[in-house]
């Protein structure tokens, strides 16, 4: 009766893994590997620009409302003329656009491009094939916003040596009796950009604008992401009350948007895709109010509204934000405002991956190998819980011992399996052996390992970090697949050390198990195929070294498989 229940617990858990991979694909936005669902083709940035809609006519001056923020796309008015301007400084190549002053390109020269090595990354960007955008502007009347076309005046374009920082300034027509000024500023070895905006009341009347700040971008997918693995590309909202929180594009599009913090005086409003993010930070003490919203077919927005208070004639006020484009650095997004180093996001295994991801930076310290240092970092783990390990390899190796008189027994009173059970938990109290013992011990040692998956999944720093011979880079699949055909082969020789479960089917199941999991290492970075292989082979010189110290000689015997 226990093997039946054991057998079926084994199907259930290999068909949970198959159903939890979809689940998990269907979560990061991919499609389903094992149960495909019907695919919904979505609109091109290209054609989702054509539908959108022009700035509203009139717009409510008494409440800060996201419906008043005007639409992504549209043409500029055919009157004016549109000046786009390409800056260069020692980390960016960005790509400024005179509709709006927006900031509609931004290319990390210190990171090379998954598909092509000899371009930099493209974060943001706006053309046929995508649409990823910082934008700005006033509502609460007919006044500028990122859909006016501004004048872009004089300046460097480029960071001289010896230069801090250099400016793109960009000035609005009068509109509305109100003209904006917004100061772009880039500063060397910074990844914040910081914006000033200078809103100048030219009328003669009092009036009382809304500043929004918001980040666009289309809801497709990065490209260089596998088919196999995925994490989470989409709006994020972080304040003190609430703390971090995702927002899925399908929330979005189905208005489920209310478990957002809808105002505030902290926090930020971010894209966030793998290893890169953008955000805008208002100073602390801002008070906000924060939306995410569909800006159009597969378009999609989020950002804050602050109220600048009444603006006498003739009397201006300035507003200075700071605009994070960059790498999910996390000692950095730590410096530069609290909560934004949860862009890169661990999950509710943040409690582990933190520490994990501080240890494994500081034997990079004195490493200076991203692969060396995460070996060093499994070898270290397994220092750290060689007790808990010794203890259930040294259940194991008892129940290995004491196998074949199990078999024999089963043999001999396959026709009676009451008598049987009791004869197996017989044999278990004299030999003084627990079944579960070597499960425990390791289970414990579970989210340590998923944690550990995690940050080697989440840190940009194995982005194209190299470890030996022919792998040049950690977040790609093995080219030759040599660590997953090392991680398959000692998976089967950790199997073959175990204990062969009593029943056929069981035993059969030990063995397809690995080879299923193995499948999807080839298609995992290299980074995580080498901590799972470095894993393995250390546990199974461990287990050799207590299954020889006990007496217990390893067994390879292969089941049959008919």
């Amino acid at each position: 009766m226990n093997d039946i229940r054991r057998t079926i617990l084994w199907v259930i858990f290999g068909f949970s893994l198959v159903l939890l991979w979809d689940k998990w694909q269907i979560h990061n936005g991919r499609k389903p590997t094992f149960f495909p669902t019907p695919e919904v083709t979505a609109a091109t940035p290209a054609d989702a620009a054509k539908t959108e809609a022009g700035v509203p006519a009139a717009a409510q001056a008494a409440a800060a409302d996201s419906s008043n923020v005007p639409a992504t796309g549209g043409a500029a008015p055919a009157a004016a003329q549109r000046e786009k301007v390409t800056v260069t400084t020692d980390l960016y190549r960005l790509t400024f656009d005179g509709e709006g002053g927006s900031l509609i390109g931004a290319e990390l020269l210190k990171y090379a491009d998954q598909d092509d090595k000899t371009k930099p990354v493209k974060l943001l960007d706006e053309s046929a094939a995508r649409v990823y955008v910082a934008q700005t502007g006033l509502i609460g009347g007919n006044f500028p916003t990122h859909k006016t076309v501004m004048k872009l005046q004089p300046g460097p374009r480029e960071l001289a040596e010896g230069q801090d920082s250099l400016n793109v300034v960009f000035e609005s027509p009068e509109q509305g009796g109100v003209k904006l000024v917004k100061t772009w500023t880039i500063k060397r070895g910074d990844y914040a950009i910081g914006l000033k905006q200078d809103v100048v009341n030219t009328s003669g009347a009092a009036v009382s604008p809304q500043l929004y700040l918001q980040l666009t971008r289309d809801g497709n997918k990065p490209s260089g992401e596998s088919m196999f693995y995925s994490t989470f590309t989409g709006p994020a909202v972080y304040t003190e009350a609430k703390k971090f929180h995702k927002v899925d594009f399908k929330d979005i599009e189905n208005g489920k948007t209310d478990s957002l913090d809808k105002q505030a005086d902290n926090g930020y409003v971010a894209m966030v895709q793998h290893y890169f993010a953008s955000a805008w930070l208002l100073p602390q003490g801002t008070q906000r109010d924060i939306y995410a919203r569909k800006a159009g077919n597969n378009l999609y927005s989020v950002g804050e509204i602050t109220q600048l208070g009444q603006i006498a004639p003739g009397q201006s006020k300035a507003v200075e934000a700071r605009l994070f484009v960059g790498p999910q650095v996390e000692k950095m997004l730590e410096s530069m405002a609290p909560g934004l180093e949860l862009v890169k996001d661990y999950g509710w295994l943040t409690i582990l991956a933190k520490p994990l991801y501080w240890l494994l930076s500081k034997l990079h310290t004195f490493i200076g190998n991203w692969g060396w240092s995460i070996v060093a970092l499994v070898v270290l783990l397994k220092i750290a819980f060689y007790w808990l390990n010794a203890k259930a390899y040294s259940s194991m190796a008892k129940m290995k011992a004491i196998n074949p008189r199990i078999m024999e027994m089963r043999e001999r009173l396959k026709d009676k399996p009451q008598q049987m059970q009791q004869e197996m938990m017989r044999i278990y109290r004299e030999e003084k052996v627990n079944p579960m013992g070597g499960c425990f011990p390791i289970m414990i040692q579970i989210p340590v390992f998923m944690a550990l998956y995690w940050v080697l999944q989440s840190s940009v720093e194995i982005r194209n970090a190299p470890w030996i011979g022919w792998i040049h880079d950690l977040s790609v699949p093995d080219p030759f697949f040599i660590l997953p055909i090392v991680m398959t082969l000692s998976s089967l020789l950790q199997t073959a050390l175990n204990p062969a479960p009593p029943d056929p089917m069981q035993a059969k199941m030990m063995w397809i198990m690995p080879l299923m999991f193995s499948v999807m290492f080839f298609f995992f970075p290299a980074g995580l195929v080498l901590y799972w292989c470095t894993n393995n082979i250390l546990s199974i010189a461990q287990q050799w070294i207590i299954n020889k110290r006990m007496g217990v000689p390893p067994q390879f015997n292969l089941p049959k498989f008919k």
